[in-house]
């Protein structure tokens, strides 16, 4: 086994400490980005909103029949539909 000289050595371990220093201070950056991209997407989200429409209809069976039938929905006295249309 061959002897490294001290000399190297320290150069060695200050290199290291000097590129762990570097490392450290890159992971607190990007984790600081990621915390202020992920506040910059909620903010973006944050500014719309769900619109609800309700609809009400009132419709009545000619000839005493019971049933309605309006492009498929079958309506008998009072009922919902969650329609997309």
């Amino acid at each position: 086994m061959e002897n490294i000289p001290f000399i190297a050595y320290e150069a060695n371990m200050a290199r290291m400490e000097r590129i762990n220093k570097r490392l450290v201070i890159m992971c607190m950056i990007l984790i600081t980005l990621l915390f202020v991209s992920n506040v910059a997407w909620i903010y973006y989200e944050s500014q719309f909103e769900d619109a609800t429409t309700t609809v009400t209809q009132e419709l009545d069976s000619s000839d005493g029949g019971s049933a309605i039938i309006n492009d498929g929905v079958h309506i008998n006295g009072e009922n919902q539909t969650d329609s997309n249309y």
